[in-house]
């Protein structure tokens, strides 16, 4: 094994070292009172039977898969490894976002109880959660990818250098497949559960019995918590898992098409180990004031991640100069990369946070009504694709063609593929302000719950406020990366493709191209309407349940008698589970259907417009959602009304129409696209030996 390998090992180890430390720092921290300590205890009661029982679904799925895919690796479709690759995929996911989900719940009480002595406090603490998330998604994917690419190799000595990579490239691609199985389902699965609890308890607590929210009277606030960790945490955990794992797996591949050889293929995981070094110099720069604006709280926490991307920047330059003296222009991709991302992440913020116009021009709308705070919210969100659009076009045009790509084409794919791997480099501290959010979200309940003193709603509630467009940018910078990866996902299924059948017709008068281009950019619209719909029906049992709660326990409203907690988090678990198979499936499904009836010509076609689609349809949602959510609690601080107010009532029905808009159907859709991608690329020789169309 090449020396520098072991780069990918050493950068694992460090990232769960610093995610160990990180923890350990938490847990210093004071949970506070019993009240806040046996509230804390029930959200994580309910987080972790909700995830046992959807690793049991889960696990049964995965057991078919495997016997399928095994079935097909027994008659040589696939690489013999391909199963395993796949179900450890799989788990890895898994194991991250059950990790981050406990790391949060454990540190929900903790936030709220430093936020009783400082802003500042509150944000290290919650932020240092997130961190942990960060931190191990990242550790875990390099150690389980270093540890297959090492034994594959080993098994595949023998052979040529080039005879090996490619069967170890192809291998490994398939790992990718297993980490967004397991994702789809985290999101899918935890988003209707955290969706159906939040809309089901706003719209009887807030909007019918009036009363606060997160307020301990209304049955539904503790699987609202839950909501929190299952679907924003532990789903949004295995989500940039798997979009981390699928950028450098489609990059490696694409290493070895551009005949770049074992170094190639080794520096996507190089990249990545020295993503691990520059996340960390930015974590520790993460702080902030007390009273702190919106404005001076984001500007703490893009602090942190300017700092990691600039020293990504330095360090990835000389690690291109000492790897490739001769193609110092791969650089220029990784560079372009992390710009990409930092705009993407400036313009989340333009567009959800209440500094700015869009957001305060949705609660300014809230004068007149329900009907046009959702108008104004869908005209903003429609007008937030348009920048991340035109850069993500300028990133795949300048990491085409910096590389060389005019002379030498696969030199542009690769270089695409590269960007993707650069934009998500400093995933450790991006996935750390993503995940805070949630325990910010917990903290501020906990603080309610507990009847805490007003300015520790307040502290939290800023850092609640930031959290929603920290989220927000997490998910645009997933699905910014996923179109990167996506198109080299494709590029790699054509390549596969090109050595099974040797022939391939993607001109755009091919009727099964047409045909493919269509489907494919209806399927987000199609799995949208169904996850959507699955948080109206899961949502319709919380609202029918509290109000029987409301009705029949004698002394509720009056805090003379406590809720049936555990009654609404039993149904959002039932309803996810029930719920979040059939928009699963329909991933695997047709690319496989589409294959066998239109060919690979037809599946090409039906990648390309899903990522088209779905890369539109997932910022719009993910950016409506956001500015929503954050123009309700605009209203909230004072501004316009104030809580209780007509405009804060009609903000609320804006925020209920976005939450499954962000946070269940939106960020789902750029794993369906990388799924069905990796789907096709496992499934190429199934589909080239039983397609109708050879």
């Amino acid at each position: 094994m090449h020396p520098l390998f072991w780069i990918a090992p050493a950068g694992s180890i460090l990232s769960l070292l610093f995610a160990f430390y990180l923890s350990r720092t938490t847990k210093r921290f004071d949970e506070g009172t019993d009240v806040m300590r046996q509230i804390a205890q029930a959200i994580r009661e309910g987080a972790r039977a909700y995830l046992k029982r959807q690793y049991r679904v889960v696990t049964i799925i995965f057991a078919v898969v495997f016997v399928i895919l095994l079935v097909l690796a027994l008659s040589n479709m696939l690489p013999i490894f391909v199963p395993f690759i796949f179900v450890s995929g799989g788990f890895f996911s898994a194991l991250s976002g059950f990790i981050g989900m406990t790391q949060a719940t454990n540190s929900s009480a903790r936030t709220t109880n430093a936020a009783r002595t400082s802003l500042n406090s509150a944000l290290r603490v919650a932020f240092g959660a997130g961190g942990v998330m960060g931190f191990v998604v990242v550790g875990l994917s390099l150690l389980d990818l270093s540890f297959w690419f090492f034994i594959l190799n080993w098994v595949y000595r023998a052979l040529s250098m080039n005879e090996r990579l490619l069967v170890v490239t192809q291998t490994i691609v398939c790992y990718g497949m297993g980490a967004s199985f397991q994702a789809l389902f985290a999101r899918v699965g935890g988003g209707i559960f955290t969706k159906a609890a939040d809309v089901g308890a706003d719209l009887v607590g807030k909007v019918e019995a009036d009363i606060p929210e997160d307020d301990p009277r209304n049955p539904a606030t503790i699987a609202d918590n839950v909501g929190d960790n299952v679907g924003d945490v532990a789903g949004m955990g295995a989500d940039l898992y798997e979009s981390y794992v699928g950028s450098i797996v489609a990059t490696m591949a694409l290493a070895y098409a551009a005949g770049l050889g074992m170094m190639g293929v080794l520096l996507p995981l190089i990249l990545a180990a020295i993503g691990v070094f520059s996340s960390i110099i930015g974590t520790f720069l993460v702080q902030t004031r007390e009273e702190a604006s919106q404005r001076v709280l984001l500007f703490a926490i893009r602090k942190g991640i300017w700092s990691a991307s600039i020293c990504m920047a330095i360090l990835s330059a000389l690690a291109i100069r000492f790897i490739f003296p001769s193609h110092f222009n791969f650089y220029w991709p990784i560079l372009v990369g992390l710009a990409c991302g930092v705009f993407i992440g400036f313009s989340t913020e333009f567009f959800t946070s209440d500094t700015y116009t869009p957001t305060r021009g949705i609660a300014a709308a809230a004068k007149t009504g329900p009907a046009t705070v959702v108008l104004e919210g869908l005209s903003v969100g429609m007008k937030a694709t348009i920048p991340p659009v035109v850069v993500v076009a300028l990133a795949i045009i300048a990491g085409y063609y910096l590389p060389g790509g005019v002379t030498r084409p696969a030199y542009g794919l690769f270089g695409v593929a590269i960007a993707a791997v650069g934009m998500l480099s400093t995933l450790c501290i991006t996935l750390a302000t993503d995940a805070y959010g949630p325990v910010a979200d917990n903290a501020g309940g906990n603080a309610e719950m507990s009847h805490l003193p007003k300015e520790v709603r307040t502290r939290t509630d800023a850092l609640d406020a930031i959290g929603n467009t920290t989220a927000a940018t997490g998910k645009g910078f997933a699905i910014g990366s996923a179109a990167l990866t996506v198109l080299a996902l494709i590029a790699a299924y054509r390549s596969q493709i090109l050595i099974l059948a040797e022939k391939i017709d993607l001109r755009i008068t091919n009727p099964f191209v047409i045909i493919g281009l269509f489907i494919g950019a209806m399927m987000p619209y199609a799995f949208c309407s169904q996850t959507i719909k699955a948080v109206g029906r899961a949502a319709g049992l919380i609202v029918f349940e509290v109000r029987r709660q409301f009705k029949e326990i004698e002394g509720l409203l009056e805090e003379k008698a406590k809720p049936d907690y555990a009654q609404a988090v039993d149904i959002c678990t039932v309803a996810a589970q029930k719920e979040m198979i059939i928009p699963s499936l329909m991933a695997i499904i047709v690319p496989i259907l589409i294959g066998i009836l239109l060919g690979p010509n037809g599946v090409i076609g039906l990648l390309v417009g899903a990522m088209i689609s779905g890369f539109v349809v997932a910022l719009m949602m993910a950016n409506t959602g956001g500015a929503w959510d954050n123009a309700k609690k605009y209203i909230e601080k004072g501004e316009l009304g104030g809580k209780g107010s007509p405009e804060h009532k009609a903000a609320v029905v804006g925020d209920t129409v976005g939450d499954p808009f962000k946070d269940t159907a939106g960020p789902s859709l750029n794993i369906l696209i990388k799924l069905m991608s990796t789907v096709s690329i496992v499934f190429a020789g199934f589909i080239l030996r039983f397609t109708l169309f050879k």
